[in-house]
């Protein structure tokens, strides 16, 4: 059961990887646009930098959740490393439980903030502001389930290594 909740989560986090690179990428041809369009034709494009700012949501929140999962996002370990092997797993199991709170506080206030601003219109984009925020109460549940993924892979002995992605070397 773990190893087929390990391998789903491991595919959910290559895909919000993906995403993430996609948003950047968007982001990064919508900036260039924005900036061309005010230095070049002297008139910036009014949907850009919502557009730029939205897309930044999304991205950060999606990479933020698969850095839970692949263990690669940042955390200071020099205590852990310097305590017993059985401190260290506890330490672990129990800095995933923060994280796994961490992610229902974003999934619950998340929600609450999309649900609070659904009916505004962002006027440069003609699109509800809760739209914008949708991607922090999807990451905070992400977030919520890798961390307990982690942490139960922990409790059960599984050696539970931080990933070394390449992609960030």
């Amino acid at each position: 059961m773990m190893e087929r909740l390990s391998k789903l989560t491991h595919a959910a986090a290559e895909l919000l990887l993906k995403a993430a690179a996609v948003g950047i990428a968007l982001m990064t041809v919508i900036v260039g646009w924005q900036v061309f369009g005010r230095y070049v034709l002297n008139s910036s494009p009014s949907w850009s930098e919502q557009a730029s700012l939205t897309l930044m949501i999304w991205y950060v929140s999606f990479a933020a959740a698969a850095g839970v999962r692949e263990g690669f996002h940042i955390r200071i370990v020099a205590f852990e490393n310097a305590s017993p092997p059985s401190v260290q797993r506890i330490m672990r199991v129990a800095s995933n439980i923060v994280v796994g709170a961490c992610g229902l506080a974003m999934l619950f206030w998340g929600g609450e903030l999309v649900a609070r601003t659904w009916e505004h219109v962002i006027p440069s984009l003609g699109l509800p502001r809760g739209l914008a925020y949708l991607g922090l109460p999807i990451s905070g549940a992400l977030i919520f389930l890798f961390s307990l993924e982690r942490a139960l892979e922990e409790l059960k002995g599984v050696d539970v290594k931080d990933e070394e992605d390449p992609r960030w070397s």
